[in-house]
């Protein structure tokens, strides 16, 4: 239950705000504003530190060649909602996918990419894609820092997100099932690809994150590539049981999503 809530006018204020017991950052509120039956039980309370004022719902992008995208990178201010970046001409269409898959239109209207990347577990279709594509955080606290998302979503450290980089030089693809097109999905693959050959394969739809299944250089030829991609999708899944599907339908149904993604950038 929100007790007390404060609307600092600069990013400092705000630090300050924070490092108070039992405070936390304010973006959307589509989660902070539902009360929850342990709020009530416990009678747990909580302060609220609005982000509006602070000027961090920027979107940009950074870079010396616009027509290439060499080198680029899409900079995402911690307060730009979903929809935000959805409608970005510069939101590359396969991300728009995996935004479309995390809300609806009302929520993604008011969710935030940070605390949308806080509040994400493993059927996260935007941490799936952000894990996928190496993205890096900006975080504060007493200093700045900027770590990758993997790093972010494996340690998931008190430090409040002002900004999320994404590679726009990237070949990226996405893959899903779900009970229905509208779903969450109970399985879902996300592929980034560099012009070094670097290929990075996530997947989602179970756990309490997306999970980083294969790292590395791309093996010599389209069925090379396939086959490792294949394997190591499998191997992530092998603890996959939930009550959403067994593990054994998942690994099955993560290889054939992993050679979609691959033959879809050829």
């Amino acid at each position: 239950m929100i007790t007390a809530y404060h609307r600092p006018q600069t990013l400092d204020e705000a630090l300050a705000l924070l490092t108070q017991p039992n405070t936390l950052p304010l973006g959307g509120g589509t989660l902070l504003s539902q009360p929850t039956p342990f709020d009530s039980a416990q009678g747990r309370s909580v302060s609220v530190v609005d982000l509006q004022a602070l000027g961090l719902d920027s979107l940009r992008v950074k870079g010396n060649d616009p027509s290439a995208r060499s080198g680029q990178a899409l900079e995402i201010g911690a307060t730009c909602t979903l929809q935000a970046l959805f409608e970005f001409e510069h939101c590359p269409d396969v991300l728009k996918t995996a935004i479309k898959l995390e809300a609806p239109i009302n929520i993604r209207n008011m969710a935030t990419v940070a605390g949308t990347l806080v509040a994400s577990d493993g059927r996260s279709t935007f941490a799936t894609m952000l894990l996928a594509m190496d993205a890096k955080v900006t975080v504060v606290s007493d200093q700045k820092s900027v770590i990758s998302a993997g790093e972010f979503l494996l340690t998931r450290p008190h430090k409040l997100i002002t900004e999320i980089a994404i590679p726009l030089n990237t070949k990226i693809a996405f893959e899903f099932v779900s009970r229905t097109p509208a779903d969450k999905p109970i399985i879902c693959a996300a592929l980034a690809q560099w012009n070094s050959g670097r290929t990075r394969l996530t997947l989602g739809g179970y756990g309490k994150s997306p999970m980083l299944a294969m790292d590395g250089t791309e093996a010599d030829g389209l069925d090379a590539s396939i086959n490792s991609a294949q394997a190591a999708a499998q191997n992530a899944y092998h603890e996959a049981t939930d009550e959403w599907a067994s593990a054994e339908y998942r690994m099955d149904v993560a290889a054939t999503l992993a050679k979609r993604c691959l033959e879809s950038l050829k």
